[in-house]
């Protein structure tokens, strides 16, 4: 099999198990598959400089953007975004990366695909908080998918779905035995729910705030192809 190269996005702000999960699984993977293919998963910045995560993890990433070449798989994991939904430079870099690059997000990274154009009428998933946000940039918003794959673009919903996304990944691009493997080594088996509510109603008896006030109170919010044969789209699990 071929070497296989994936570049994770960070930034300072960026949330930090939206892409610290997903390394996590494709790390595993690159391990576990280092007698059929070399596999090697970069942490990608803007320079190589310490950055800030958003609850203040601080993180070193591989390699600079300008230094990372093409790439198998790229992932935008989300945080706060606002400044790279306002960066035409890195919106016009991801577009170009695209058309020979399998493209994911975790959580409300996937604003950024989309003010880029790559979520015009395509299904998408997000954190609960960016579905009106995402929808209004051109998405066809499933607020119910864990992630969904429509082929040469792949969006995970919040935060910890990225491991979810992450491990689809492994079953795509290699096989059912090592996404088996890679989930049994990472000891990833989430509860089945009791029943199963809205998450409009979860929000409301916890005193959450609605989807449309987080979204505008989320740092970096706005407020404040081919392969679609593959499209895949998962939900949470009904009781």
């Amino acid at each position: 099999m071929d070497d296989f190269t994936v570049g994770i996005w960070i930034w300072n702000g960026v949330e930090e198990l939206d892409f610290a999960g997903p390394y996590e699984v494709l790390t595993s993977w690159a391990r576990m598959a280092a007698d059929e293919r070399t596999i090697s998963v970069r942490l990608v910045s803007a320079n190589t400089d310490p950055i800030t995560c958003s609850h203040g993890l601080r993180v070193i990433p591989d390699v600079a953007l300008s230094d990372l070449g093409p790439v198998d798989l790229f992932l935008h994991p989300g945080g706060q975004v606002g400044p790279l939904l306002e960066d035409d430079e890195f919106q016009a870099g991801l577009r170009e990366r695209a058309s020979e690059t399998l493209m994911t997000s975790v959580c409300n990274g996937a604003l950024v695909y989309a003010k880029a154009g790559l979520l015009t009428g395509r299904p998408a998933a997000t954190h609960w908080s960016a579905v009106e946000p995402l929808a209004e940039l051109g998405a066809n918003v499933d607020p119910d998918a864990r992630f969904v794959d429509d082929g040469n673009v792949v969006t995970s919903a919040g935060v910890s779905a990225g491991i979810d996304m992450a491990l689809h990944l492994v079953r795509r691009l290699h096989d059912e035995e090592m996404a088996r493997r890679v989930r049994h080594y990472i000891q990833y088996e989430p509860a089945r729910p009791s029943k199963r509510r809205s998450a409009e109603r979860a929000r409301t008896e916890l005193g959450e705030p609605t989807t449309k006030q987080a979204a505008e109170d989320r740092p970096g919010s706005r407020g404040s192809g081919d392969g679609r044969a593959h499209r895949r789209a998962l939900r949470a699990p009904r009781s």
